[in-house]
């Protein structure tokens, strides 16, 4: 069990929405032990706690919202504080969706190991799978077994000649993090990009923030960045669905053809069968888990 962490000073970035296709600005500053991860809506004056209680959309992105007041794709970022290790965090955002970036989390990483992470002086509770738990969802399945540390095995298929089917199965350290996971940039057809935008999605799509596939292949220049950046970049977003738990999963976690939606009705289902899991707290520590 380790010692809850927080940043050591704020740190800011800014750019396009993926989905709304406009501007936003974003702070990340330090927080108190135990105040976990908020996100503070500037412009509305509303806080909205990153938790599988306050989503309200999980259509090509996952949404928080409250009172009517919503941020949209928060998965990349949460998937950074979670694969670094930060557990208590103000995030300002001066806007209504988290900015894309490059469409990876790597630049998200950068920053905050720039910035520094400060150890705090409690310990950070954590939730261990006793017994298997597996969820079906259509064609979709995710599945949390016992595992002496936190793995997740991905396994995506589409009906594309260079996609097919990938395989990844990885320990989650936060350097494997960082070096495996967080470059893997979000990906779309071609053939899907008129529907997309004409039903409010995708609109600051752009070769500089995703990889667009044609039925010939990758289409960005730069090429890819792993010949499996896109069962990689998957991982990427459940590792940020999966934080909205409130807390780490020890355990190996097992997707097939998972997206945002069977991420949280895993959550949702995990949270509703406590005999699976216990939580695991320093001595004298009362709290236990939010069932929101």
């Amino acid at each position: 069990m380790r010692l809850q962490r927080t940043l050591k000073q704020q740190v800011s970035f800014e750019g396009i929405g993926l989905h709304t296709g406009r501007n936003a600005r974003v702070c990340l500053k330090p927080a108190p032990r135990d105040t976990g991860i908020i996100f503070m809506r500037k412009d509305k004056d509303l806080a909205i706690k990153a938790s599988a209680g306050y989503v309200t959309d999980t259509a090509f992105a996952t949404t928080l919202g409250y009172n009517g007041a919503k941020i949209r794709t928060v998965e990349h970022l949460l998937a950074t504080l979670a694969g670094l290790g930060i557990d208590n965090l103000i995030i300002e955002v001066y806007g209504s969706e988290i900015p894309i970036l490059d469409g990876s989390s790597m630049e998200l990483t950068s920053l905050i190991l720039k910035g520094g992470i400060a150890k705090q002086s409690k310990k950070r509770p954590y939730i261990r799978i006793l017994h298997p738990i597996l969820l079906s969802d259509g064609q979709a399945e995710i599945a949390a077994l016992p595992y002496n540390g936190r793995h997740i095995t991905y396994r995506i298929h589409f009906n594309h000649d260079l996609l097919g089917e990938q395989n990844l199965s990885i320990e989650l350290t936060e350097e494997n993090f960082a070096v495996e996971i967080a470059p893997a940039r979000t990906f779309g057809f071609l053939k899907d990009v008129e529907y997309l935008k004409a039903n409010g999605f995708a609109r600051g799509g752009s070769f500089e923030n995703a990889i667009i596939l044609g039925e010939g292949g990758v289409l960005n220049g730069s090429g890819l960045r792993f010949k499996d950046e896109f069962v990689r970049h998957k991982i990427l977003d459940l590792m940020g669905d999966l934080s909205l738990l409130g807390y780490p999963i020890y355990g190996h976690i097992v997707a097939n053809k998972s997206g945002h939606t069977t991420n949280l009705k895993f959550l949702k289902k995990l949270l509703a069968h406590p005999e699976n899991w216990e939580f695991m707290a320093e001595a004298n520590h009362v709290e236990t888990p939010a069932y929101i």
